[in-house]
């Protein structure tokens, strides 16, 4: 099959003949229609985290997908050959941008008829890790007052739906020329990064949702008020500052989770929560597609879609 790889660590993209994913008991092959990128891919692909995750190569790139099952593993139960499912899928079956993806049972939800593909493989890690730090790990609730940075992002065009669905007074930092958008996706209040610092115009917040790391972390902290709590998929608590300024800190990476997809899909297929796709690109301009990524300014998700 046919599949947007990487031959090593820090190289260039390429479309290759591959293998296809062997079936296992637990999993199905899908024919894939879409995949979408995050910043994880490129800073595998740039060898960053090898001690930790290593790659084996040739390496088919992405972990979002969505696409219509063609094998049905034996003891799959939940879905059937002709289904059309999405997935973000874990690291041994890494590879979204091939002609067929292998995914497990647990992962995979049922792609809602009224969602496209390409909005469906926008979906998965992004949505997952933002319901994961609001929900699971930030506790939120109706009446929280919630910071959201890189509202305009990924992680953050969903985190600020999300948020607002709970019932949450939701603050978000972005460029102005974003500002509009974080506001219909229901932010209360746009701080523009560029030209504000948001500690001096935030405070006493119940829970802040990171995406940044660094500098952005730690000046987060002055805006929690006393056992609030901060959650972040990009930095540590290094210098102990949540315990001088008496507040939770969790670090986390997302778990892929089909029932918790599903759940996610339900919101989108209602309209509660909807996708922002910021461009798309056919499989053959998966490196041009990547390189868009590399430059941090996507409004929303990168999609590839193959045909």
């Amino acid at each position: 099959m046919k599949a947007a790889v990487i031959k090593d660590y820090a190289t260039q993209i390429e479309i290759s003949e591959v293998a296809k994913p062997q079936l296992q008991d637990e999993s199905v092959l899908i024919q894939v229609h879409a995949a979408s990128l995050n910043p994880i891919d490129n800073i595998l692909r740039a060898g960053y985290m090898k001690a930790m995750m290593p790659l084996s190569f040739p390496h088919v790139m992405g972990y979002d997908v969505s696409g219509t099952v063609v094998e049905v593993g034996k003891n799959v139960q939940s879905v059937k050959i002709g289904d059309n499912v999405f997935a973000r899928r874990n690291q041994e079956d890494a590879g979204a941008l091939a002609e067929f993806a292998r995914l497990q049972e647990s992962e995979l939800a049922i792609k809602p008829d009224n969602l496209s593909h390409q909005d469906a493989a926008s979906v998965p890690l992004a949505g997952l890790t933002a319901w994961q730090a609001l929900v699971s790990k930030g506790h939120i609730k109706s009446g929280d007052k919630v910071l959201i940075h890189a509202g305009s992002g990924g992680v953050g065009t969903f985190a600020i739906q999300i948020a607002k669905h709970f019932g949450a007074f939701v603050a978000t930092t972005t460029s102005a020329k974003n500002a509009q958008l974080v506001k219909d996706l229901g932010a209360d209040v746009v701080i523009d990064y560029k030209t504000q610092n948001f500690e001096d115009e935030l405070s006493d917040y119940d829970l802040v949702i990171d995406m940044l790391g660094g500098d952005t972390l730690a000046r987060s902290f002055n805006v929690l008020k006393k056992g609030g709590t901060m959650v972040s998929i990009k930095g540590q608590d290094t210098d102990g500052l949540a315990e001088k300024a008496d507040v939770h800190f969790e670090a986390f990476f997302m778990s892929p989770d089909g029932k918790m997809l599903t759940e996610l899909g339900a919101l989108i297929s209602d309209g509660t929560i909807q996708t922002v796709i910021d461009s798309v690109f056919p499989m053959d301009q998966a490196a041009a597609a990547y390189d868009q990524l590399a430059t941090g300014r996507a409004v929303g998700k990168i999609v590839v879609t193959l045909p």
